[in-house]
């Protein structure tokens, strides 16, 4: 743990960690990752995470660990993505969360890379489209855009200005209407 813990120590207190984006290794996560994926989004959202909507959609349906991903560094976990294979009315689709990077790693590119090779997995694996909460100017560069008002419900509150979605087949989710849930595949 020393080793891996001097790795993410900055310099100075407050200063980001030096990354060469070449040092970060993505990796498909593997179970031995989960207490430092838990451990990251702790970090990133704290307690108030499991009041989302996005946490219960979690809540009802298991993550894919083949369609998400580690970035690590150093020895160490650094950030997370993981998509859940989901059901919008009928429709199947993904959701996208959490994604997280430990604050040292912020702003380097380590969640976009993240988000890319997990939107790149689900395209290969035949998956239609990709919704998730989020900050819209942070995924509209990845290609996410709004979800039309009232065309995705979700099991709780949610700010629909936040609610995006990415079509990996042109068109699938134009037609979408329903409430999100666990996929019956």
């Amino acid at each position: 743990m020393g080793a891996q813990r001097a790795a993410l120590t900055p310099a100075r207190p407050g200063m980001p960690v030096m990354l060469a984006l070449s040092d970060v290794r993505y990796l498909p996560e593997h179970p031995d990752h989960h207490a430092s994926i838990d451990a990251i989004a702790a970090e990133a959202f704290g307690p108030g995470r499991f009041t989302r909507a996005a946490e219960r959609v979690r809540e009802m349906a298991r993550h894919a660990p083949g369609l998400s991903f580690v970035a690590e560094h150093g020895g160490a976990i650094i950030g997370s993505v993981r998509l859940t294979p989901i059901a919008i009315g009928d429709a199947p689709s993904l959701m996208l969360g959490p994604l997280a990077v430990r604050p040292a790693f912020k702003n380097r590119g380590v969640g976009k890379a993240l988000m890319q090779r997990a939107a790149t997995a689900a395209r290969e694996a035949g998956e239609n489209s990709i919704i998730l909460v989020g900050d819209p100017p942070y995924y509209a560069p990845l290609g996410y855009r709004p979800l039309p008002r009232g065309s995705v419900i979700m099991p709780g509150p949610v700010d629909l200005a936040r609610l995006l979605g990415l079509e990996l087949i042109a068109g699938a989710l134009a037609e979408v209407r329903g409430t999100v849930g666990a996929r019956r595949d």
